[in-house]
C-alpha cells in the first residue's frame, strides 16, 4: 500500500501452489507482508493440504496457520516421529491413514483476523467472522461470530439469525469492483435494506 509498505494484498506474496487466496484480502506485517508464507507451518506439499482463504480478509501480524504435516501418530504409546530421524528407525513409517489428517484450512470471506491468533488444521471459519487476538482456533468458527480465547468460543454474534441468513445470501464480496464501489456506503454502514436493493441488479 502507498505510503504503508506494511499492508498488502496477500494473494501477491503466495508462492506455493496449495494456498489460495482471494482478491482485497490483506496481510499487515510491519516487517513487510512477504512474510506471510513463513507463518504457514508444517505445509508439506507431499501431504497435499489446501489453506484456502476468500476475498477481502483482514489478516494481522504474525497469525499462524498450522497444516496437517504438524500431526505426530497417536494409536501408538509413544508420539516422538522416530522415522524422521532414519538410521534404522524408518522401519516405523507410519502408513497411509496412521496421521491425522483434519482436511484443508479454509476462511471465508470478510473475515477479520487479529494479532497472534493460531488457527488450526482443518479449521473452517465462516463469512465475515471476527476471531481475537492471540486466539488459538481448534474448530469450526460460524458465520458473523467474533470468537476468542484458548480454546477460541464465541463471544457473540455480529447480528440476528435473520440477518446473517439475508448476509450470506447477498454476498456482497462475489459483486464487480464497480458494484462493491456503488454500495460501499451501505456495506460498511450496515444498511441491509440498501443491500437487498442493489442485490436485485
Amino acid at each position: 500500500m502507498k505510503g504503508f509498505p506494511q499492508v498488502g494484498y496477500l494473494k501477491n506474496y503466495i508462492s506455493s501452489e496449495n494456498i489460495i487466496v482471494g482478491d482485497y484480502t490483506y496481510y499487515d506485517d510491519p516487517e513487510g507482508p512477504e512474510r506471510f508464507e513463513s507463518n504457514v507451518l508444517y505445509h508439506f506439499p507431499f501431504i497435499g493440504d489446501k489453506l484456502i482463504i476468500g476475498k477481502f480478509c483482514a489478516i494481522a501480524k504474525d497469525v499462524k496457520f498450522i497444516m496437517n504435516g504438524a500431526n505426530h501418530k497417536i494409536s501408538g504409546f509413544s508420539t516422538y516421529p522416530f522415522q524422521i530421524f532414519g538410521n534404522g528407525w524408518e522401519k516405523v513409517m507410519p502408513k497411509e491413514g496412521e496421521l491425522p489428517y483434519k482436511g484443508d484450512t479454509e476462511i471465508e470471506n470478510d473475515v477479520w483476523i487479529g494479532y497472534e491468533a493460531t488457527i488450526m488444521p482443518g479449521v473452517k471459519i465462516g463469512n465475515g467472522a471476527i476471531i481475537a487476538s492471540k486466539s488459538v482456533v481448534i474448530s469450526n468458527v460460524p458465520a458473523y461470530s467474533v470468537v476468542g480465547g484458548n480454546p477460541a468460543k464465541v463471544i457473540k454474534y455480529r447480528f440476528d439469525d435473520s440477518t446473517i441468513s439475508e448476509l450470506l445470501e447477498i454476498a456482497w464480496w462475489d459483486w464487480s469492483a464497480e458494484e462493491i464501489t456503488e454500495n460501499l456506503e451501505a456495506i460498511v454502514g450496515c444498511d441491509l435494506v440498501a443491500l437487498r436493493k442493489a442485490n436485485d441488479f
